[in-house]
């Protein structure tokens, strides 16, 4: 039986932080593709995906990652990933992703850390 997966977006001054706790796999993924295109989301916002309660991602899940990212570069914003944990980095360094996220150790570095893009 597959674990569901969770997530919670909340808005921050520096743009919203998605929270993602379980499974990002292919039974999941689309939910996330889903919240995702509902998001708030403005040139010179940092958009954060918090990590930290992720307990899988295949290679579907690493393509929503990307599919993020590139929503985020669209919307001429930043992109940042937090409290990414061991076993999904260790993923991550293997397929070349910790060049392409920035990561921080939790949401609310990744939040201290954002500056905004002059306009």
């Amino acid at each position: 039986m597959t674990q569901q997966l969770t997530l919670h977006t909340r808005a921050t001054p520096a743009g919203p932080i998605m929270e993602l706790a379980g499974e990002l796999d292919r039974h999941t993924a689309s939910d996330v593709r889903a919240a995702l295109l509902e998001l708030e989301l403005r040139a010179g916002q940092q958009l954060v995906l918090d990590l930290g309660r992720l307990t899988f991602c295949d290679s579907t899940g690493i393509t929503v990652l990307i599919a993020a990212r590139n929503h985020a570069l669209a919307a001429d914003a930043a992109i940042a990933l937090a409290a990414v944990p061991d076993r999904v980095s260790r993923i991550f360094r293997i397929v070349g992703l910790e060049q392409v996220f920035p990561t921080h150790t939790t949401a609310q570095a990744a939040e201290a850390a954002w500056r905004p893009t002059p306009s």
